[in-house]
Formats: C-alpha cells, structure tokens, sequence
C-alpha cells in the first residue's frame, strides 16, 4: 500500500488540505503555515500529483481510499478536512463515505455535481511541451503562454516542472494517466447518503462553479451545511484573497 506524499505543520487537532487538479500541496504552503499556528496541517499531495506516486488507475472512488489509508497510516483522529476544485469532490466523497473520520467540513468553489470539460486548452498546452527539445523552463513557459492566455494560470503549471537529472525536466503530475482519465475528474459521485456534521462552502464571487440551483443539491447531501462567497475571487479563490479566506475558515 502506498501512502500520500504530504508536508506537515504545526500541531493541535489535524487539518487535511486537498489541493485541485494538476495542483500539489505547494499550492497552500502559505495558508498552511498561518493554520499550523493553530491546527496540525497536512499538505497533501493526490495520487498523480506532486510528489504522491504515479498510477494508471484515477477514480474519486480511489482518492477517497487513498485518504483513509493515509489518515490511517498517521493514527488522525477527528480531523477537518479541507479541499478545492478536485480535492474539494474528494473531500465531499470522502465525508460521505467515511463521516466518523471527521468532525468538519469545508469546500472551496466546487459543487457535487458534473461540470462540461473545462481544461482541454490547459491540457493541449501540457501536452504540446517537449522535454526533449525544450530544456529550459523559460522554453516550457513560452510554449504553454502560447496557448495559454492568462498568466496566472501559466505560473501555476510552471509550479509542476521540476529538474528530472541534469538534462531534463518533467512534470510532477502524471499528464498520460490525467489525459486518459480526464472524465473522472468532471464528473459527479451518485449517493444516497448524507453527511450531517458542520459544513462550510466558500465560492469565488467572480467563479460560476457554484450556482444558485446547486445549493439545492448542497443541502440535500450536507444539511448542516453553510455556503459563503469570498470577494473579488474566482475559481482560485484562497490565492486570490487568501486574507478572507483565512478569517473566514478559522471562524468556522
């Protein structure tokens, strides 16, 4: 069995954060240390991602597993479990399925629903990089701005590229696994089952991840569930005004 590669902060009662797709722990680095003055974090790398192994098999079903072994291997108890985007549909599955692992809740700009595929433009540029013919990140960077607009977005993938040996740099995330199973990561979770304990959903005021309908869904599967919006923030919400949703998860 193979655990997830994590980075731990602090001490007190564990906080477990979820990064997103093609994220990594690193991702919350910053908000981690402010949380590990209060809680023990765990960053946590998600399998295909960061430093977590590599697997051909990527399903919510899978990462959810992968969780439970991990909060096993660490002996947690009564933990607070933390994700966005991706990791938020892993946090939301997660509490469902194993609602005695933990004692909150909190998902960022993400509901329990299917989304259209969103990324094929971000995940053209991924693929359009070649290690072998480009061996500086200015090269990679240059490559993904061409079809990659925002650069933010592009900053971020930047993140992913890490010095494989002397002559070659790579990805961190499994791009051939995360290409060939990119319908997992849309798509919805069928349940019956519901998770009663205090719940919080933060949306980006500028993200239409979470509608207005989609509460209806939220409640049904989180009744004790509260949904609040973060000012001037998109989909990347806790980068994008990481003060407010700091004091807004530490008040909950």
């Amino acid at each position: 069995m193979e655990i997830l590669h994590s980075k731990i902060l602090g001490s007190g009662q564990p906080l477990l954060i979820l990064h997103g797709f093609l994220g990594m722990s690193d991702n919350w680095k910053t908000l981690g240390n402010k949380y590990a003055e209060n809680f023990e974090v765990h960053l946590i790398d998600q399998r295909n991602h960061g430093r977590s192994f590599h697997s051909p098999d990527f399903t919510y079903t899978l990462l959810v597993d992968d969780l439970k072994n991990y909060i096993e291997y660490y002996k947690l108890e009564n933990c607070i479990l933390l994700g966005h985007s991706m990791g938020g549909k892993t946090a939301m599955q997660f509490a469902l399925t194993h609602p005695g692992l933990l004692t909150k809740l909190i998902v960022a700009d993400i509901a329990p629903k299917t989304y259209p595929a969103h990324h094929q433009y971000i995940l053209k540029a991924l693929s359009e990089v070649d290690f072998s013919i480009q061996k500086t990140r200015k090269d990679i960077e240059f490559t993904l701005s061409t079809y990659i607009k925002e650069n933010g977005v592009v900053q971020f993938l930047m993140k992913n590229i890490y010095r494989k040996d002397k002559q070659q740099l790579a990805y961190r995330f499994n791009l051939t696994v995360l290409l060939k199973k990119y319908n997992e990561v849309v798509t919805s979770f069928n349940t019956e089952k519901q998770f009663t304990k205090p719940t919080l959903f933060l949306k980006g005021s500028k993200s239409n991840y979470i509608s207005t309908e989609d509460s209806v869904l939220i409640k049904q599967m989180f009744p004790n569930a509260t949904i609040s919006e973060i000012s001037n923030a998109g989909h990347w919400l806790h980068a994008e005004n990481p003060q407010e949703f700091y004091s807004k998860t530490m008040l909950f």
